[in-house]
């Protein structure tokens, strides 16, 4: 059973990648453009440019989101979107209460441990990293040696 388990699970991973980063760029998609209910407490409205930290938020959610949905340099926005996520828990949430279940901040904490994961499987089956991995890797492979001529 493990083994079976074992050979799906990179396309478990990229399932997971690509559901987690539609999800994370989704919110800075609304954030940014209002659509889908737009920004959490605005009515449906976007978070005015340039304002710190929701529009900075906004915008490492739908470029880090859109990188890790296409698995292109997934480790690197992981990265990036699990230090904003514990960045949004510990500066706005903690504040409110000690538990995640008491001050909002569940969602924060999930997208900050899933990214973190991600920083360490990397991107699964069928991610751009993949793809573009094995075509640096076929034009920097030498061709084999080859035996001088000799006359």
């Amino acid at each position: 059973m493990s083994a079976r388990l074992d050979s799906a699970q990179p396309y478990v991973i990229a399932l997971f990648r690509v559901v987690v980063g539609l999800l994370f760029a989704v919110h800075g998609a609304a954030s940014l453009f209002g659509v889908l209910g737009g920004a959490a407490g605005t009515d449906g409205g976007t978070v005015a440019a340039g304002t710190w930290p929701g529009w900075y938020a906004a915008v490492i959610q739908l470029a880090a989101g859109a990188l890790v949905l296409l698995g292109l340099g997934t480790r690197g926005a992981a990265l990036i979107a699990s230090g904003s996520m514990a960045y949004a828990y510990f500066d706005v949430h903690q504040q409110a209460a000690l538990w995640p279940i008491q001050n909002g901040g569940e969602l924060s904490v999930l997208f900050c441990w899933a990214f973190f994961l991600l920083v360490f499987t990397g991107s699964g089956a069928f991610g751009l990293d993949r793809l573009l991995t094995r075509r640096t890797a076929a034009v920097t492979e030498p061709s084999g040696e080859k035996a001088p001529v000799t006359a």
